[in-house]
């Protein structure tokens, strides 16, 4: 090659100086907001829903074989007859059905600690919690398919709400509010926990009497005194209290603020223990 090629060649390609300067000089994009990131894991969420449909199965077939087999199997014994039972018991079954599933939040969690993805989470530029209330938000669509679900069978078994479809969504609203709360319980038994199985067990152990000893199946009028009192405590009841009054059409703002209470004490509690164990990770 000639003296003339090497210099035109030297001239030509640029210098890392150059390369530097131009990096430096090129504006940045700006660094995204936390609504953007946790909306971006949300629909993340929803997506994994989208490629494995089999996992809507919690949340639509459970429901349904529970309302069936508690009104026709207890109903009658219960309320002397299915109809009765239905109007006292749906709401219940409504909260219990979208009470259970928050758990599945911290087996997300968990697998994708597993996997490694949390890895990844954690280098990006992003505001730190966007990832847990990415995996919450899209259990939103969870509880909301649940709650549609339960209430279409509701209406055909004949279970009328007095308080109309306004007072629908207001039931439907309040429970999803307090399970988004319910969950940052979940994602932090997620960190904590080595496996989704381990995961599971320890969410079943917590969500089984919570769910039994309150006012879902019957009322606590019927328990024993010393009961009575745990159920009156149980934060389950109060929400269950709450959505029933809202679906009647007459309001137990009592019920409403402790259930209300409750959620922002769950966020502020478990929300602070799973980033202090998400940070830690």
């Amino acid at each position: 090659m000639s003296t003339t090629a090497v210099k035109d060649t030297e001239l030509a390609a640029p210098k890392a100086e150059d390369l530097a300067a131009v990096l430096v000089a090129t504006e940045r994009p700006p660094r995204p907001g936390a609504l953007s990131t946790s909306v971006t894991f949300g629909w993340r969420a929803m997506l994994k829903i989208k490629h494995v449909p089999e996992q809507l199965f919690d949340v639509t077939a459970f429901p349904i074989m529970m309302t069936l087999m508690f009104t026709y199997l207890f109903g009658g014994a219960l309320a002397g007859s299915p109809g009765e039972y239905l109007q006292f018991f749906l709401p219940g079954i409504l909260a219990s059905s979208v009470v259970m599933i928050t758990m599945y939040t911290g087996v997300a969690v968990n697998t994708d600690i597993e996997k490694g993805v949390f890895d990844r989470f954690r280098t990006l530029p992003i505001w730190r919690p966007s990832a847990m209330v990415g995996y919450l938000l899209g259990d939103v669509l969870r509880y909301l398919i649940a709650s549609a679900v339960i209430m279409v069978v509701g209406l055909i078994l004949g279970f009328r709400p007095g308080g109309g479809f306004a007072g629908v969504v207001a039931g439907v609203a309040l429970l999803v509010v307090f399970s988004f709360a319910f969950s940052w319980v979940w994602t932090m038994f997620g960190l904590l926990l080595r496996t989704e199985k381990s995961v599971m067990g320890v969410s079943m152990m917590v969500i089984f009497p919570l769910t039994f000893l309150s006012n879902i199946y019957v009322s606590p009028s019927t328990m024993p005194g010393w009961l009575r009192v745990v159920v009156d405590i149980n934060a389950i009841s109060h929400l269950v209290t709450g959505v029933r009054s809202m679906m009647a059409g007459a309001w137990d703002v009592p019920a409403v603020l402790i259930t209300l209470g409750a959620s922002v004490l769950l966020v502020a509690v478990f929300g602070t223990l799973t980033m202090r164990l998400y940070n830690r990770k």
